[in-house]
């Protein structure tokens, strides 16, 4: 798994256990719906840290319970 397909995984999954929908993160985070809408669908390969961070404060969560997962755990080297 890529670090953009870990990144897109893992908001989906948070999404789906906070019972919020995209657009509902999208507001509660001020991320304009179009970004994080990019992120979801690949369009952004390397969302910046600061738009997670903003994700991660509408969700409550901190950077650290973002990146714990095994979805991190488990990626691929992408520079060989």
């Amino acid at each position: 798994m890529t670090l953009s397909a870990a990144v897109r995984h893992r908001l989906k999954q948070l999404c789906d256990e906070q019972g919020i929908s995209v657009n509902r993160l999208a507001y509660i985070s001020a991320v304009p719906p179009s970004s994080l809408k990019n992120i979801l669908y690949g369009k952004s390969e390397s969302p910046k840290v600061k738009t997670i961070k903003m994700l991660c404060d509408g969700m409550g969560i901190t950077l650290s319970e973002f990146f714990t997962s095994l979805e991190f755990d488990n990626l691929e080297q992408e520079v060989k």
